[in-house]
């Protein structure tokens, strides 16, 4: 698994590596450094003048480095750097720097001495690193309005400047969008690791692309660090998948129930149980209005249906052990009688459930239904349902901290929908995922995960390993479909209709 560590943890596990490699500080910053302009040369060719602005710590330092290994190579480097005390690497880098020939350093102190940057040259943002403990002010913050107002690509180095690894509601942010005194990149270069302000949706203007690039730091230190923020990857992933054995038959994969669909929002229905059965589940039964009858026997041959004939039950709560595990919620409506039969279901239901869409809506309506929600059901909200579950959020990182709350005071667990979906368990960890893209933002694709975790958790899944690999096979199936569709033209049957793919990349 991918750790997400905190600035300070990003220290010791930077101090351990020196000592007990051993290396020296000045040759883990070369390290970093060829990493870094590895990535840069193979993005950009030499026909780019690059502008470096480096700061007076070791993040400078890095950018120092980088300016030399670049001039190297025959590129058209400009070093500024505003007259200070510069960190102990620093400073050899500085030193070093001079010797190439090619790199013009220049020293900036005034705002008025920016250079005039085009529109195809790079600027490389290492002016301050992690470590910040108080929003920039003054001549730096200048420089970095001036960074953003340009028209070139800005490759920032570790983190964006002013930014901050995990919180950043000290910064102020802008009308538009976007936070005042922090750089705006279109490429971030992590070293080994991310930051977890990377996965906030108000980073997008300022982390652009991320990439996280190894530079080798002890894996004995980090396999010891305990956090609580985790990146699922296709390596953690493929872990939680379960092989298949050639004698077992369909009994062995679970009888999932999805409780879906009214006059009107069939499609609900469908894309669930169409998802669900694509995932691999053994049985299927859709409990639908009558209304939906037809519907579900022509789109989805191969469930069963439970009818709701009087229109006001779901189904006999003697039915429910039949099945090893309930879906409910997408497209079922938010009338009186809905609510009761909500009451109903999770009364009798001594397994965990899954929750969405407006079973979600009338669980923020009617606090009391907590009390009957079996431990370690999972709860499947997007953004503004999670906003009526537990009230309006003053940042990301808030956010984040309540979705944490919700999930170990209740011991459910919280899929919050979204860019990096996140999966908030009841031990207090938070899985941030990395599959998916803006072309899932469409009707329907909530629908089909809801389908994906019941699959999984009628299979056997433990209900985390059930939220945590639906949330990643279903941002892969919209990751396969996009590369064929676009993003414009991505539709949920598109992300349902890739789960075979999905599946075979993980095997």
């Amino acid at each position: 698994m991918m750790k997400i560590l905190s600035s300070e943890q990003i220290k010791k596990l930077d101090a351990y590596t020196i000592i007990n490699e051993p290396i020296q500080s000045i040759n883990l910053m070369e390290r970093a450094a060829n990493v870094c302009a590895k990535w840069i040369i193979k993005k950009f060719d030499t026909k780019h003048k690059f502008h470096v602005f480096v700061g007076p710590g070791n993040n400078g330092g890095d950018g120092l480095a980088i300016s030399r290994l670049l001039s190297e190579k025959g590129y058209n480097v400009n070093v500024f750097v505003k007259p200070a005390k510069l960190s102990d690497d620093a400073q050899i880098n500085y030193e070093r720097l001079l010797n190439v020939r090619k790199a013009v350093i220049s020293s900036i102190n005034d705002i008025k001495r920016f250079p005039n940057i085009k529109k195809q040259d790079i600027i490389i943002d290492a002016l301050f690193g992690s470590g910040l403990s108080r929003p920039i002010e003054g001549f730096y913050a200048e420089l970095i309005d001036a960074i953003n107002k340009s028209k070139a690509k800005v490759i920032s180095i570790d983190i964006p400047s002013g930014f901050f690894s995990e919180d950043n509601s000290k910064l102020t942010k802008y009308e538009n969008g976007g936070y005042v005194n922090a750089v705006k990149a279109d490429y971030t270069l992590s070293l080994e690791l991310p930051f977890l302000s990377f996965f906030f949706p108000d980073s997008q203007e300022h982390v652009g692309d991320l990439k996280c690039l190894p530079i080798g730091l002890s894996n004995d230190f980090l396999n010891s660090i305990e956090t609580n923020f985790i990146y699922v990857d296709n390596n953690f992933a493929q872990k939680l998948l379960k092989k298949r054995k050639k004698f077992e038959h369909k009994g062995n994969y679970g009888h999932a129930l999805i409780i879906a669909g009214d006059y009107g929002k069939m499609g609900a229905a469908t894309l669930s149980a169409k998802a669900c059965l694509k995932s691999g589940v053994g049985l299927l039964t859709v409990h639908v209005p009558v209304s939906g009858y037809e519907i579900i026997q022509t789109t989805v041959p191969e469930a069963m249906v439970c009818i709701d004939e009087s229109g006001t039950r779901f189904c006999k709560s003697d039915e429910q052990d039949l099945y090893d595990v309930i879906g409910i919620g997408p497209g079922i409506g938010q009338k009186k009688s809905t609510l009761n039969f909500l009451y109903g279901v999770l009364n009798n239901a001594k397994k965990p459930v899954v929750l969405d869409a407006d079973a979600l809506n009338l669980l923020s309506k009617n606090y009391d239904l907590y009390d009957l929600i079996p431990n370690y059901s999972i709860l499947t909200p997007h953004p503004g349902e999670f906003k009526r579950l537990v009230g309006e959020s003053n940042s990301f990182y808030e956010q984040y901290k309540k979705q944490t709350e919700l999930a170990k005071n209740q011991k459910v667990i919280v899929v919050l929908k979204g860019a990096y979906t996140s999966i908030a368990t009841p031990d207090g960890k938070l899985y941030i995922n990395s599959t998916g893209n803006p072309g899932m933002a469409t009707a329907g694709s909530g629908d089909a995960l809801t389908g994906v975790i019941t699959s999984l958790l009628a299979q056997g899944y433990e209900p985390e390993n059930a939220a945590i690999l639906g949330v990643y096979i279903h941002g892969l199936a919209g990751d396969i479909a996009m590369k064929k569709h676009g993003l414009h033209a991505l539709i949920a049957s598109d992300i349902i209709d890739n789960l075979g793919k999905t599946f075979k990349t993980l095997y």
